[in-house]
């Protein structure tokens, strides 16, 4: 399996597939490049280059006990993108991934960025505090925390059934095998690395992340997204970017790249060609839904 090493040794296993500008997707927790799968595909068929990799503690990279935050996997991004010698590239991330992106872009630049997208990603700041106090409440994250430790076996069932694909909403066409799929990949990591992730990804402020990058960003969310909730994240890190362009998807669930990969791959080409939709209109000021 091709891999680089990091600055403390740690294995990160990457896909690296075609040719063309590159394409460089995170994931989401506590999943894989493989939750890339219909985005790999679709644009490797049109003359890109595509690449994915595990972050450390998930899936085929090394389980480290120490890592497990945003400032090492920003590092680890910088290393695959140093070690692949990429350019002009466009970073993707999901969710825990478009932290990453934000937080990798916002810490180490973007000489080699050309474009960022982040979809139902945490920026800027998942746990509600004094300074955000219409987020998260801590004790939920606890309640993450609490279920990775005592069956995450069985949470990984329940996360995927429920609200992370919207199988849980009145017709929802359920998709046992994308249920197994995401199960799989999350039994995969180490329980180590997503117990700290849930701290990574719920705890981390990414405002001022989300400030210095002064490439062309696009915010693409489902506002039935039950995961990270839209208010407190796309609505509100759209009047932070510099280039920010603001896509919402009425209906759509937090999975929506992987149940709506038609819908999603479409407007991805588009920003990257350069053609959205709306992409030169002045930033979008929408309120949270009722």
């Amino acid at each position: 399996m091709p891999t680089i090493t990091t600055k403390d040794g740690a294995q990160i296993f990457y896909k690296d597939w075609g040719s063309g500008q590159p394409i460089v997707f995170s994931h989401g927790w506590p999943l894989t490049a493989d939750d890339w799968d219909a985005q790999m595909m679709f644009f490797g068929a049109r003359g890109y280059r595509v690449i994915a990799h595990d972050r450390r503690g998930h899936g085929r990279s090394s389980q480290t006990w120490d890592g497990n935050e945003m400032d090492t996997y920003a590092d680890d991004l910088l290393a695959l993108v140093t070690a692949l010698d990429l350019k002009d590239a466009i970073h993707v991330g999901h969710s825990t991934g478009g932290g990453e992106v934000a937080h990798f872009l916002g810490r180490h630049g973007t000489s080699r960025a050309a474009k960022a997208v982040l979809i139902g990603a945490v920026p800027p700041v998942m746990v509600k505090k004094d300074s955000n106090p219409e987020g998260t409440p801590i004790e939920v994250f606890d309640g993450f925390r609490a279920a990775v430790l005592a069956d995450r076996a069985q949470l990984y069932i329940d996360v995927p059934t429920g609200p992370f694909f919207g199988f849980n909403r009145p017709g929802a066409k359920v998709s046992e095998g994308l249920i197994r799929k995401w199960w799989l990949q999350g039994m995969m990591g180490s329980v180590k690395a997503h117990y700290d992730c849930i701290k990574a990804f719920s705890e981390t402020d990414f405002t001022e992340d989300l400030k210095k990058i002064d490439v062309p960003v696009l915010l693409m969310h489902g506002d039935d997204d039950q995961i990270v909730p839209i208010h407190d994240a796309a609505l509100k890190g759209i009047k932070l970017l510099q280039k920010g362009t603001l896509k919402v998807y009425p209906g759509l669930p937090h999975g929506m790249a992987t149940t709506h990969a038609e819908i999603i791959n479409a407007d991805l080409l588009a920003f990257i060609e350069g053609r959205l939709e709306g992409a030169a209109e002045p930033k979008a000021a929408l309120e949270p839904a009722e």
